[in-house]
């Protein structure tokens, strides 16, 4: 049987996201130039200021706050004042560029126009529709700044095992901990089962499916957990458009244990879900 449980076992393993990003690779530092150009002559001291210090300094603390939250906060506050234009603009295109999806800045945007205003919110639209203009997935760069946990690397050992491309980041390997496993949109994996011991997935970003053999696909968000009992037949992996991303870990009960992989999920049975 399966159990989705928003509880204390989520809050357990999800209370220190920042001990995952400190492994995982940031981006370049950014390094802005734009005021030292246009005004660096007229008002040197305002240039350094924009460029040096906000952009230089400021953005550039990531360990605290991604650029994803960043640009959220900075949407945010700009929308709420009104100032819907070229600046606006390029902080939606950085907005994007730091893995901000078309689905979270409508979210975004919406939610500030109870408290920030309606027209305010119709001018931010506007020019996010110009920005996010097609609902491609975010690539894996995009997505990993949209996540505080590492992508990992090519999950080549069982990748037979897979439709599309997943990755694995174990999180304190050598104490035992978790690992992390990401899929690509459209990725998943066959079915299979797993003898001897029980099987736990927290999802911390992305959508994705979790199906047990003649029941339902059920979906998973950010917050998720599903405990897979030792012999059922089952298998998960991400939404068409959205990146999949979940820890793992399992609860041994045999000396002898395994996983039985059995055949791909059907694509027809795939592409039917929504």
């Amino acid at each position: 049987m399966k159990k989705m449980v928003l509880g204390a076992m989520a809050l357990l393993c999800l209370a220190s996201p920042i001990n995952a990003q400190n492994s995982m690779k940031t981006k370049e530092p950014i390094k802005q130039t734009a005021c030292h150009n246009n005004l660096g002559e007229f008002a040197p001291e305002f240039a350094h200021l924009n460029d040096d210090i906000l952009f230089g300094e400021v953005w550039n603390q990531q360990d605290e706050l991604s650029l994803h939250d960043r640009s959220l906060v900075t949407i945010i506050s700009l929308m709420s004042q009104g100032l819907t234009d070229l600046s606006f603009r390029h902080h939606l295109e950085n907005a994007k560029a730091h893995g901000v999806s078309r689905q979270e800045i409508s979210e975004v945007i919406t939610h500030t126009a109870f408290y920030a205003g309606w027209p305010k919110a119709w001018a931010a639209f506007c020019i996010a529709k110009e920005v996010w203009t097609d609902d491609a997935p975010l690539t894996k760069d995009e997505f990993q700044m949209s996540t505080p946990y590492p992508v990992g690397e090519p999950n080549t050992a069982n990748a037979r095992y897979f439709k599309g491309n997943s990755y694995l980041a174990p999180m304190d390997a050598k104490g035992g901990g978790p690992i992390n496993v990401t899929f690509e949109p459209a990725c998943r994996n066959n079915w299979h089962v797993h003898h001897g011991f029980v099987q736990v997935l927290i999802c911390v970003a992305g959508r994705g499916w979790y199906q047990e053999w003649g029941k339902p696909a059920v979906e998973i968000r950010p917050g998720s957990v599903i405990t897979i009992p030792k012999g059922v037949k089952h298998w998960h992996g991400a939404v068409r458009d959205s990146w999949f991303q979940h820890l793992t870990y399992h609860a041994k009960d045999e000396t002898k244990s395994h996983t039985e992989w059995l055949e791909p999920v059907a694509a027809d049975d795939y592409e039917k879900l929504p």
